[in-house]
């Protein structure tokens, strides 16, 4: 299920969203819609999208990330449990079927999330155009997730840390946008984006005060509009 909060903060915003659903931090997905700064006719909000974690949708929205601080990332490889062993075969056995040799170990573990870290000589071919073909991946092993009983689990899938260099590609394209939406004054609309994608841009020009970033569009990918507002 996917709502909508408004707050004058990020963090108000959660804050408001986890009271009124009455669940914990790690259940619920938080995307950034749109961000005001403060000013001198207008208030500054933060309004954000929340997806619980019960739905497949949330399985592909906000997977694409390391685990923050990735304090579990050496992880034992080998499964340790049914449950690890029948994903690691599912995700193995799915990728061979496409054609492509694979060796898919265990990356990490948390409360309720699991990476899986595929081995293979086509790693550019599974990760695809901006992630694609990875985030289908994921979509689908954590639907099965799902049917093995374990909807409260979410499966992040990588390869060559494509996650982390994405996200620092992320960042730097961010910053540069900023750059140039201040010498043109004219807004730029990026590529489209999934959501944590899009949350990351949100997120790193949140704190520049002349720019301000809105999504737009429909469906998963949808694209964000920076746009220049001046110092007022």
């Amino acid at each position: 299920m996917t709502y909508e909060y408004e707050g004058k903060t990020e963090k108000e915003a959660i804050e408001m969203a986890a009271a009124e659903l009455g669940l914990e931090r790690d259940q619920f997905d938080v995307e950034i819609v749109e961000t005001q700064k403060n000013s001198l006719f207008k208030k500054g909000y933060v309004k954000i999208k929340v997806h619980t974690v019960d739905t497949p949708e949330t399985s592909s929205d906000f997977d694409n990330s390391m685990p923050q601080g990735a304090k579990n990332i050496f992880a034992d490889p080998l499964p340790q449990d049914e449950f690890e062993k029948e994903l690691i075969n599912f995700t193995a056995s799915m990728i061979r079927k496409m054609g492509y040799d694979v060796r898919v170990e265990i990356m990490f573990r948390e409360d309720h999330k699991l990476g899986l870290r595929l081995n293979s000589a086509y790693s550019s071919i599974l990760i695809g155009r901006k992630g694609k073909n990875l985030d289908a991946l994921q979509l689908l092993v954590n639907v099965f997730a799902g049917r093995l009983g374990r909807e409260d689990m979410r499966i992040i899938l990588d390869t060559e840390n494509y996650r982390i260099r994405r996200e620092e590609s992320l960042v730097r394209l961010a910053y540069n946008t900023a750059d140039k939406v201040r010498t043109s004054r004219k807004s730029i609309l990026l590529e489209p984006m999934n959501p944590f994608e899009r949350r990351l841009i949100h997120t790193t020009l949140n704190e520049i005060s002349d720019v301000e970033t809105k999504s737009e569009g429909e469906g998963l990918y949808k694209q964000v509009r920076v746009i220049y507002k001046g110092l007022r």
